[in-house]
């Protein structure tokens, strides 16, 4: 698939991809099976999706790069699906959710400025994938899944992966995981109508809150905690899957 040049660009293809591969998703009670892909195969597809997708674009974190370039997608997707893993779009892994675009998860993750010292809030586990990804570059991952099917085959794959860093919940992410904060980053992976109030709250003075933001039309946006309230910027037009629970009720 052609490399878009620009961001906005960028972010319109994976809302046309997503909406493109929904009906060809792997079903809902599709397990992870131990992968028979061969692992020189995978290396290579990571080693193009990093250079033709992440890097020809602008992420030039390199820890992210590293991370991107190690973590393997594949096996975080059910099913014939996951043959698509590499792929320059979202893949389907069942429960009308998506593994977002290879690009979008670097961006997100470029977005948090995280270190390895850095504790990160997740909210939307999905296949688990983005809080692995996170995994390699900051200290301690929490992520949060309201399916509660979903939340369980991403904590099985994170923990026989060996991804210890990493705690994963059901639960419905719009109250966040209060026991857990302050947090130095919160990434969002559905978009809300508007930014939940209380993850605003659980960010550390002079963390970030990176969420997909709007209905019909959605921005991806960017939150810095300050001394005296929140800088906000806007990144780039985007399209998630909706967040559900409360964040319907606003």
């Amino acid at each position: 698939m052609k490399v878009c040049p620009t961001l906005a660009a960028a972010a319109l293809l994976a809302a046309a991809c997503s909406s493109s591969r929904e009906s060809k998703g792997a079903r809902d009670d599709a397990p992870i099976e131990p992968t028979a892909v061969a692992a020189d195969w995978a290396e290579s597809a990571r080693e193009r999706m990093v250079t033709e997708q992440i890097e020809a674009r602008d992420v030039r974190d390199a820890r992210v790069l590293r991370a991107m370039g190690t973590v393997p997608r594949h096996e975080f997707i059910p099913g014939d699906a996951r043959d698509h893993a590499y792929e320059d779009h979202p893949v389907p892994i069942g429960y009308d959710q998506t593994i977002s675009q290879p690009y979008i998860v670097a961006k997100l993750v470029e977005l948090a400025a995280v270190d390895e010292h850095s504790k990160v809030l997740e909210i939307g586990t999905g296949s688990g994938y983005t809080a692995a990804v996170l995994s390699r570059v900051a200290g301690d991952v929490y992520t949060i899944e309201i399916v509660e099917e979903l939340a369980n085959r991403a904590r099985q794959t994170l923990a026989e992966l060996g991804y210890s860093n990493v705690r994963v919940i059901t639960g419905d992410g719009y109250a966040g995981w209060p026991e857990a904060a302050p947090y130095d980053a919160v990434i969002v992976t559905a978009a809300p109508a508007k930014i939940p109030e209380p993850l605003k709250q659980q960010l550390a003075i002079g963390g970030r809150l990176v969420i997909p933001v709007g209905d019909q039309y959605q921005e991806l946006r960017v939150l810095t905690r300050t001394e005296t309230g929140f800088d906000e910027r806007t990144e780039f037009p985007v399209r998630f899957v909706p967040m559900t629970g409360k964040a319907q009720d606003d």
